[in-house]
């Protein structure tokens, strides 16, 4: 699922751009399941620095989904402080673009339609919101397809479709969640590299949510391992591989790699069956 919640710039000021954008504090989230109290996310803190790029794994349910959602103000935490850019969260964010898994393009409207979706609804002029969505989806080697359907797209076009939707609204932060999961290694590889050079080059900052270790530590300039719920930070890693950090295939041939990677898989303790 692929949800574009960005908004225009707030009126925080020019000193709030060099604060840390997102900061959180003992965040705890839970849920009543049949009158029982089921905590999901326990004493939960971390950072997220300008031009950073973040990855987040954990295993399987402990959390992830419910810890970005709360995050970008779409529920909300029980307990504990989130802090964008120095102010108490409220509402959504500004200026952050969510994405989730699944594409969730409108199959009536063209690649260059569902694109220019958000621009339209901010009151952009019709011109600007056009040539803006057209140059995104030319810089994500969609040159071409503007006028295609979604029905004649693969997933890894719908996919870079998806992500255009959310960068031509040029936010600050990117919260990704699971955005590759469903793409072949080949186009997950091209579509990373693009995600990362689209970040990188433009200092923005970068939190992403994946199951693929390999994905967390070739993307990441630090990847944070969460523990089973109730979920904390069972450990934090910078990453320092050698090499073009937007190269996928160069970051993955690096030496560090496999170590990060080995270390990262013990610290998820996931039982094979």
């Amino acid at each position: 699922m692929t949800v574009a919640i960005t908004t225009g710039h707030g009126g925080t000021g020019t000193s709030a751009a060099s604060l840390v954008p997102l900061t959180v504090e003992g965040v705890a989230k839970g849920y009543d399941v049949a009158g029982r109290f089921v905590p999901v996310i326990g004493n939960l803190s971390l950072t997220l620095k300008k031009g950073e790029i973040v990855s987040i794994v954990g295993p399987s349910g402990c959390g992830k989904t419910t810890l970005l959602n709360t995050l970008c103000g779409l529920i909300p935490a029980d307990l504990g402080r989130i802090r964008w850019y120095g102010h108490e969260i409220v509402g959504q964010p500004q200026n952050v673009g969510y994405m989730l898994q699944k594409d969730l393009l409108f199959p009536w409207r063209t690649a260059l339609s569902n694109v220019k979706l958000g621009l339209e609804i901010r009151g952009l002029a019709a011109s600007e919101a056009h040539d803006r969505s057209r140059a995104m989806l030319d810089q994500l080697g969609l040159h071409g397809f503007s006028d295609h359907y979604p029905s004649t797209l693969s997933g890894g076009m719908r996919q870079r479709v998806a992500l255009a939707r959310t960068l031509v609204n040029d936010p600050e932060v990117l919260l990704l969640d699971e955005p590759f999961a469903a793409l072949d290694f080949q186009n997950k590889l091209l579509i990373e590299s693009d995600t990362a050079k689209l970040v990188r080059e433009r200092g923005r900052s970068l939190l992403l949510i994946t199951h693929d270790i390999e994905e967390a530590v070739s993307l990441a300039d630090r990847v944070i391992v969460l523990s089973k719920r109730p979920t904390t930070v069972k450990a934090t890693y910078d990453i320092d591989l050698d090499g073009e950090r937007t190269d996928m295939i160069a970051a993955r041939e690096s030496r560090q790699f496999s170590a990060y990677v080995r270390q990262i898989w013990a610290d998820l303790d996931v039982v094979l069956q």
